[in-house]
């Protein structure tokens, strides 16, 4: 009887140093996103090496990154309307298994010495379509795994912990492929999605309502952009987003590494800048578990305008270290507007037309991405890279200064006291 009632004691310590927003399901998201996230940032870092191993040049590592990249993009809303036709976690797991097993028949050629540039695409392209079925389905879960008085705080730590594992991730995972190699750290990465999925497996959807039989995919795809269009406030952010992360991600990818050769001292200290805008990240989560603005989108869409601040301070350009402390703060920004994001789409939204909803804000966010990247170079050779730095720094600022022109931006309120 004694033993019992100690170990009820420890079992109601360990209750209440658990928040009361972090219930079963959030703490298994959490979980399994972190061990995901720390495995798929090195895997990122690997999948180069691997690819530059095997003889390749560097047309051919942008290949197989291209090679992930349109599946994603093809397949997003298709995800979506799966995601809220079956259970979420069964598609999570599903896609978890996918990626597993591309990850791993990944790792096995290279550490054979048998991988082929032809292998090492049609594998990065798997890969691209589990994430393009997992992202709209994770999402809506953990938009239904936290209740609305306490989304803000939630989804704060969540995301706190995936940047988090991210930054330990490409940090391990570059030390471990200089070690042992990218095959291993593929290897790792492979585990890691069968860990995740295996916690997912777990997730408890009975307090989620059932969903009327389905009608068809695309009658689902249609709803889906009905919400979009219905909501000035949710086409409005994501049409801005569509341009404002192809231009970053320009900016960043193509420029950022030129600038950095050609006048900050080559690429340590830019990636010193890019570790900055991470930490920035973590430093903003922190921020949104004790700031709960009562404006939600208002407050985020200004905190958009220091993203043009990494692209008019390589124009300029200025030292490594004031860039060091404009990607910090633009990281802190970045991430309060995220948050803010998702506390808005958990009280607007829905839940039964989450995932597609949200497969509609990822679509938007990752299509153009790639056009920009392949226009950069042009673009700098016909104006000069200023003045493509310039001109990304202001489609940013102009783009937010439209959206805040939108009513329902500046007027959407939180709902309930976040405790």
């Amino acid at each position: 009887m004694l033993k019992t009632e100690r170990a009820d004691d420890r079992d109601g310590i360990r209750r209440s140093r658990r928040p009361a927003w972090a219930g079963r399901n959030y703490t298994l998201l959490t979980t399994a996103a972190v061990v995901a996230n720390l495995g798929s940032a090195g895997s990122l870092i690997a999948a180069a090496f691997a690819v530059l191993g095997a003889g390749g040049s560097a047309t051919d590592v942008g290949l197989v990154a291209t090679a992930r990249t349109v599946p994603l993009v093809v397949f997003l809303l298709i995800g979506g309307a799966v995601a809220d036709r079956l259970p979420r976690h069964r598609v999570m797991v599903a896609a978890n298994a996918l990626s597993c097993v591309s990850q791993g028949a990944f790792a096995l050629l290279v550490l054979a010495g048998q991988a082929q540039l032809w292998q090492m695409a049609v594998l990065a392209a798997l890969g691209g379509t589990g994430q393009a079925f997992f992202a709209p389905a994770s999402e809506g879960m953990v938009l239904s795994s936290v209740s609305g008085e306490h989304s803000s705080r939630a989804f704060a730590f969540f995301r706190m912990s995936m940047n988090g594992a991210n930054i330990g991730g490409a940090a391990l995972g570059g030390a471990l492929v200089a070690a042992v190699g990218p095959g291993w750290v593929l290897a790792v990465d492979a585990a890691a999605f069968a860990v995740a999925g295996a916690l997912r497996a777990f997730l408890d959807v009975s307090h989620i309502p059932a969903r009327p039989p389905a009608a068809g995919l695309l009658k689902d795809l249609r709803d889906g952009w009905r919400e979009v269009v219905s909501r000035p406030w949710l086409w409005a952010v994501i049409g801005q987003f569509a341009v404002v992360n192809a231009v970053v991600v320009a900016a960043e990818a193509v420029y950022g590494p030129m600038v950095a050769e050609e006048h900050l001292g080559g690429p340590k200290p830019w990636g010193l800048a890019l570790a900055a805008f991470g930490a920035g990240t973590v430093g903003g989560a922190l921020l949104m578990m004790r700031v709960r603005p009562r404006r939600i989108l208002l407050t985020g869409v200004l905190c958009v305008f220091p993203l043009a601040l990494p692209s008019a301070a390589l124009a300029v350009p200025v030292s490594a270290g004031v860039l060091i402390l404009v990607m910090f703060g633009t990281g802190i920004a970045v991430e309060v507007f995220g948050v803010l994001w998702m506390t808005a789409l958990h009280q607007e939204i829905p839940e039964e037309k989450f995932s597609r909803v949200s497969s509609y804000d990822w679509f938007g966010s990752l299509a153009v991405t790639p056009l920009a990247t392949a226009l950069a170079g042009p673009v700098q050779n016909l104006v000069g890279r200023n003045t493509a730095l310039w001109g990304c720094a202001a489609l940013i600022a102009l783009l937010t200064a439209a959206v805040l022109c939108v009513p329902d931006v500046r007027r959407l309120t939180r709902r309930g006291a976040d405790s």
